[in-house]
Formats: structure tokens, C-alpha cells, sequence
């Protein structure tokens, strides 16, 4: 069993030294399912392999995390609240890079709505020059199943079929509009399984 840090306790209570050893083995067997879903398919892309992990993911994390927390659907995936943090995934990278590399493909959408309503207050406040922004989105309808005093914690990892999880941490982060950057204000690692232990 692992050992979770301060940040992990405060924020999980007792759960944590579970917790750290849960969610890399939930994402190890995502990483197994997608690449076995790949193997079965035999095209020459990794079509296969990359949407099943993003499937998977929230299948594997709800399963794995039902018995520490309340369950969520969220545009037709389930998510679990654990002490009134909702874990979430991200993959932001295929190889080996510092999570500080993290960033969205947009600023909009759900994943960037997620994170400006449950993510931390951010670092620093936009300049406010007194226009109105035109493209600024509504919220969400669908974000309202989450209460509002649910923080999030954001789950980001690497992960590549040929090199299966590489790395994993876990923290919370803001997310930058100019340059879709997640500016973290905590992350640590989460110890990712040797290949194959999470089969």
C-alpha cells in the first residue's frame, strides 16, 4: 500500500493511503482494455487504442473508486465525488513530459467549464478593461448535477500504447484561456505499477 502525502490526507482524510494506490491500478487496466481493444482491431492507426483509453478511463476510475465515494453522471460518463472532491482524468501527454506541460486542446467545452467552476480560484485575475467578452460560454447545464462546494481534483497522466502508463499525478489546477495551459497549484506524482501488474 502506498504512502500518501499531507496534501492527499488533507484532502481525502483516510482514504488517501487507498487512494494513491487505486487510481494509477485504475488507470494501468484503461491502459490494458484500450490496447488490447487496438490489438483486436489491427488497423494501422491508433484510433482504436485512443478512443477506448478515453472511454475507459472513466470506467475503470468509477469502478475502481465506487466504494470510497458517491457516484455522478456527466454527459453519459460516471464520475465519483470522494469527500467532496471529483476525481477526473486527463491524458495530456503519450510520452514522458513534467505535468506542467499539461494543456487542453480548447478553452471551451466541458473539461474547461469542469475546471473554471470546481478548480481552484485562480493565481491570478484576468485584467478587466471594461469590455464585455462576446465569446465568453454560458455555463453548462449539465454541471449543475455537481454541487457546487465539490473542488476538483484533476488526475493528469501520460500514456502511450506502446509504453502503457508512464506517468501519473494528481493536484489541482487552473486553466490559462490564453494558451489552454493547467497552471497547477499542487501536483505530486502517484506511483504508476509496473507493466502488466495492473492486468
Amino acid at each position: 500500500m502506498g504512502s500518501a502525502s499531507r496534501w492527499a490526507h488533507d484532502t481525502f482524510g483516510d482514504l488517501a493511503d487507498e487512494l494513491v494506490d487505486v487510481v494509477p491500478a485504475c488507470l494501468t487496466r484503461a491502459h490494458d482494455r484500450a490496447r488490447h481493444g487496438q490489438e483486436g482491431v489491427h488497423t494501422q492507426t491508433l484510433e482504436a487504442y485512443g478512443h477506448g483509453l478515453y472511454a475507459v478511463q472513466y470506467e475503470e476510475l468509477s469502478t475502481g473508486l465506487a466504494s470510497y465515494g458517491a457516484p455522478v453522471r456527466l454527459k453519459g460518463r460516471t464520475l465519483v465525488i470522494v469527500r467532496d472532491h471529483l476525481i477526473y482524468p486527463i491524458r495530456y501527454a503519450k510520452r514522458d513530459v513534467p505535468v506542467t506541460a499539461a494543456r487542453l486542446r480548447r478553452v471551451t467545452g466541458l473539461r474547461a467549464d469542469l475546471i473554471r467552476r470546481h478548480g481552484p480560484e485562480p493565481m491570478q485575475q484576468e485584467l478587466d478593461l471594461g469590455f464585455d467578452d462576446p465569446d465568453e460560454p454560458e455555463e453548462r447545464p449539465d454541471l449543475s448535477v455537481i454541487p457546487e462546494d465539490v473542488s476538483l481534483v484533476l488526475v493528469a497522466y501520460a500514456c502511450s500504447m506502446e509504453h502503457g502508463l508512464v506517468r501519473a499525478e494528481w493536484g489541482s489546477a487552473e486553466l490559462r484561456r490564453e494558451d489552454r495551459y493547467l497552471i497547477w497549484h499542487h501536483h505530486e506524482p502517484l506511483l504508476v505499477p509496473a507493466q502488466g501488474a495492473g492486468a
